[in-house]
């Protein structure tokens, strides 16, 4: 195969990633021809209600699916944190790239840390997780629903007067809009999305010509590392409806895997952690997801 058509969403950050990705097979396989296709999903044509309204699950990528399926692309780019962990008939996860930074961070055009916000301080957030996990240690801050894409949160930041929003650390520095981080948030209490940072690529399972070229940017260790993430997220049967959060760590061989189960409300939160080698990831997941399910997440979980 000499070329290759990469689906992907039209959003500055969405098309970093696929221009990323473009670069990289470029690299490994000189001569090769890309081409990108922009494709809309149901959660960019729909900007002005909550995504957990429209269902949260797959919004940002079943129409890049549906595109591959129907053999409009050859590869699909998504943030993987925005990937549902069930699979797709006939398609495939074939490769994670090397990953980026996890963390969440505040930006605030006048506070330099979570800590110095005031009591009653307003915060825009669009994610479940977030919005737990900040209730959870900060019950007195006012939290208010915010969607869009990168440079629109800052902006309505600043038309909305808010002091601050939570955005992904990865997206910012990706865009080189770095210099609006006021502080990368401790993991220990505010962990991130399942496969936050990491790009994930997909392609049709009978396609093993595409496979075989995105085996050329794929980090194996990586990729088993998120595989372990969306697995806890999957043997808790949640997904963007339910505010959990998971992170692994690669030392060596090693594998930790920390996840955590939250109330809506952030009222209640059950946290775990598990370790151990790599190539047991998924004993290990379902040990966690076993050891926060007994701690009572069961009854966190939707019904």
């Amino acid at each position: 195969m000499s070329s290759l058509r990469i689906g992907t969403r039209a959003s500055p950050l969405a098309l970093w990633q696929a221009h990323h990705v473009a670069d990289s097979l470029r690299a490994a396989l000189p001569g090769l021809t890309i081409e990108l296709v922009e494709i809309q999903t149901i959660g960019d044509q729909v900007r002005d209600v909550p995504l957990a309204t429209l269902g949260g699950e797959g919004v940002f990528t079943k129409a890049i699916q549906d595109a591959l399926l129907e053999r409009r692309v050859d590869v699909a780019v998504h943030s993987l944190k925005d990937l549902p962990t069930f699979a797709v008939a006939g398609l495939t996860l074939a490769a994670v790239p090397t990953r980026g930074p996890v963390g969440d961070v505040l930006v605030s055009p006048r506070y330099r840390r979570f800590t110095d916000l005031p009591s009653g301080a307003r915060l825009g957030t669009g994610s479940l997780r977030r919005r737990a996990q900040i209730l959870h240690r900060r019950p007195d801050l006012h939290l208010l629903d915010m969607r869009g894409n990168v440079e629109t949160r800052l902006r309505k930041m600043i038309e909305l007067n808010l002091d601050g929003i939570i955005l992904a650390q990865a997206g910012l520095e990706r865009l080189r809009l770095a210099e609006h981080i006021s502080e990368i948030l401790d993991p220990a209490w505010m962990l991130p999305a399942v496969g936050q940072g990491a790009l994930g690529l997909e392609c049709r399972q009978d396609d093993a010509a595409t496979q075989a070229i995105l085996k050329h940017i794929d980090k194996p260790a990586t990729h088993h590392a998120v595989l372990a993430e969306r697995a806890f997220l999957r043997g808790l049967g949640g997904g963007c409806q339910v505010p959990i959060a998971t992170l692994s760590r690669l030392d060596g061989d090693l594998l930790t895997l920390n996840g955590v189960v939250l109330a809506p409300d952030g009222g209640e939160r059950i946290a775990d952690s598990i370790r151990g080698p790599m190539e047991q990831a998924e004993a290990l997941r379902q040990q966690l997801a076993d050891k926060v399910l007994a701690q009572g997440a069961r009854q966190l979980l939707p019904k």
